[in-house]
């Protein structure tokens, strides 16, 4: 389909992946995709996620056919075919070959701060629950392939929010509209049959939230898995920025 940008954002839970989507539905030439992985990985790890059975039965287990629809048509008129990933569910066992033929950018954020807001969802947290891991991986294999992709700090895309959505157009020959910064509030038809658990603070919003600087106290296994984390969010952190 030439033309079309198949832009995979590639995040972490708990980060600003949702709102980052809606930004995007809200243009007029765009459709996404949420966490389209999301049945292979649970289907796979067997981990007891909440509906767990309802994103099987409604999502594609089969993460050959998850790639075949992200590389495959898009509707007459769509310009940005745009894909919310999670970076933690690329299990070792999917082949990562088609990941070069998107444009790939990867949005982090602060792993102290994730897992302050993970475990108040989860009951427990282990480090690849995170991604950052997985991110750094997938920053390398890019990188060794000749593209490195572009990584956003949520904390700056918030401090400006319009600038970096500017960038991101830019760097894809695209026009940039204000309408990806303001959507009406609630619930959308693409999002994944989880977001009733996760989607509240997105629901309830109408654009990007000003950034607020947080200090999370975390003690015992979450700072343990934040502090495991902390190396490959600098790592990452140190090649992030504006291009």
């Amino acid at each position: 389909m030439t033309g079309v940008v198949r832009l995979a954002i590639w995040s972490g839970p708990r980060n600003i992946s949702t709102a980052m989507m809606r930004a995007w539905e809200n243009r007029s030439d765009s459709v996404v995709v949420d966490e389209p992985l999301y049945a292979h990985y649970l289907a796979e790890t067997g981990l007891d996620h909440p509906v767990r059975e309802e994103v099987i039965a409604a999502g594609e287990p089969s993460w050959e056919r998850v790639v075949e629809s992200l590389l495959g048509p898009v509707p007459d008129g769509v310009r940005v075919f745009y894909q919310k990933h999670m970076s933690h569910h690329l299990l070792p066992g999917i082949d990562r070959a088609w990941i070069g033929r998107l444009s790939n950018v990867l949005l982090i954020r602060d792993p102290r701060e994730v897992v302050a807001s993970y475990v108040r969802s989860r009951a427990s947290v282990e480090p690849d629950d995170i991604g950052l891991r997985q991110q750094v991986v997938l920053y390398d294999e890019l990188a060794a392939a000749g593209t490195p992709p572009p990584v956003i700090d949520a904390a700056d895309f918030l401090r400006d929010p319009e600038n970096h959505l500017r960038a991101l157009c830019e760097q894809h020959d695209l026009e940039f509209t204000p309408r990806m910064l303001s959507w009406p509030a609630g619930p959308r038809d693409s999002d994944g049959v989880w977001a009733p658990h996760w989607y509240d603070a997105v629901w309830r919003s109408t654009g990007f939230e000003p950034y607020r600087p947080r200090n999370p106290q975390l003690t015992g296994q979450p700072a343990e898995v934040a502090e495991v984390c902390l190396s490959h969010y600098t790592y990452l952190r140190e090649r992030s920025g504006l291009r």
